[in-house]
């Protein structure tokens, strides 16, 4: 924590023996604007530091070697009061643990399909079917998402800011062409998975084109949640904190984690899932497809800001799949969802039956939906 200095000050080489730190890393300290010396020589550039320092570098050093971004070392380094830095170390952890999860999901999946142990419907066996709706809501004026159903392509994209309307449109049209791209089952696990990464690229480009070229401020972004069918199974492209959720035998899972400050806060144990509904900051998000250089903060910390997670799901005969935009998700709750999604007849009746639920709560925001089954053909 910063606090002021009062004490003597040392040398460079006292100093860093006092903290264990080298003097090169506390050099580097100061370079990066995280540990600036208590006072710089004018004449020769000796830096010199207060020994009340040493708690502060201790801790930068310490939240170097857990992988904290440099942007938030500096944030939490800041902070006067030890709760509130223990809080938001919770808070980036928990994060943290949210991605690897996603990763080792994915590090699983490789592991089984270079074994050769991965068990694939043959190609052709399986199809969707599917149906798209979107509302502008009781109280918005326009509408800012968007919602594509297609052979090849289920997306949903909530856009934000003063462009966002072109923001999740363009983020959808980058994915088209790829998904035409993905040849039926042709490609395999890892051309889809590539295809994915091809997409998240492309559609983070598009957002910041479209919103640039719009004249919008770089505020402006959008979510992104969509699903790339090759005719064996569904890749997933998230960012931001539209959802997707499986019914499967009568059971609803949810497969993408929201990136936002609450589902932070859920995650570290501060907040419940019943307070994070009314929490002021629920619109708050850690990820999102963004104009302008994604907020970075020249580190390449910024990097993470508009980069989608992307991941295979295992497509099953019976499978029925909901892609939606919180305007749903923060009126409508997990039961609801599930009784609507299994007494639906189909994808098209269970998209009216959400719409209109979502219209029953009062619909305070843009809504989007998509549902999608897995058919045996």
């Amino acid at each position: 924590m910063e606090r002021e200095e009062s004490g003597p000050l040392v040398t460079i080489g006292a100093f860093a023996r006092l903290c264990r730190l080298s003097a090169k890393v506390l050099r580097r300290y100061d370079e990066l604007g995280l540990l600036p010396p208590a006072l710089v020589d004018p004449v020769n550039g000796y830096r010199y530091y207060a020994e009340e320092q040493v708690e502060t570098a201790r801790l930068v050093a310490w939240l170097r070697r857990i992988g904290m971004p440099l942007n938030r070392i500096k944030e939490v380094a800041a902070l006067e009061d030890a709760g509130a830095a223990a809080a938001s170390i919770r808070g980036y952890w928990a994060q943290v643990e949210a991605e690897t999860a996603a990763r080792r999901d994915l590090a699983a999946f490789l592991v089984d399909h270079l074994s050769a142990q991965e068990a694939v419907a043959p190609v052709g066996t399986l199809g969707i079917r599917y149906a798209a709706g979107s509302d502008a809501g009781a109280v918005r004026e326009h509408n800012q998402d968007a919602a594509f159903a297609g052979a090849r392509l289920l997306a949903v994209a909530d856009g934000f800011g003063a462009g966002g309307a072109g923001a999740s449109a363009a983020a959808i049209d980058a994915l088209k062409p790829v998904a035409r791209e993905v040849s039926r089952g042709a490609a395999g696990a890892a051309g889809l998975l590539n295809a994915l990464e091809d997409a998240a690229e492309q559609a983070a480009r598009a957002v910041r084109d479209a919103v640039a070229g719009g004249g919008a401020p770089d505020a402006s972004g959008t979510t992104l949640t969509a699903m790339v069918w090759n005719g064996a199974r569904l890749g997933l492209v998230h960012i931001g904190d539209s959802r997707a959720y499986l019914l499967r035998r009568g059971e609803l899972f949810r497969i993408t984690h929201d990136h936002s400050v609450v589902q932070s806060m859920i995650d570290d144990g501060s907040l419940t899932e019943d307070e994070a509904s009314s929490h002021p900051q629920r619109a708050l998000l850690l990820r999102a497809l963004v104009g302008g250089d994604g907020g970075g903060a020249g580190d390449g910390d910024g990097a993470e800001v508009s980069k989608p997670d992307v991941r295979l799901q295992e497509a099953r005969p019976g499978d029925r799949y909901l892609l939606c935009s919180d305007g749903l998700t923060t009126v409508v709750g997990g039961e609801e969802l599930a009784r609507a999604l299994a007494a639906a007849d189909g994808p098209g009746t269970a998209v009216r039956d959400l719409l209109a639920l979502a219209g029953a709560a009062g619909c305070p925001d843009n809504v989007s939906c998509v549902v999608a089954d897995v058919v045996s053909l």
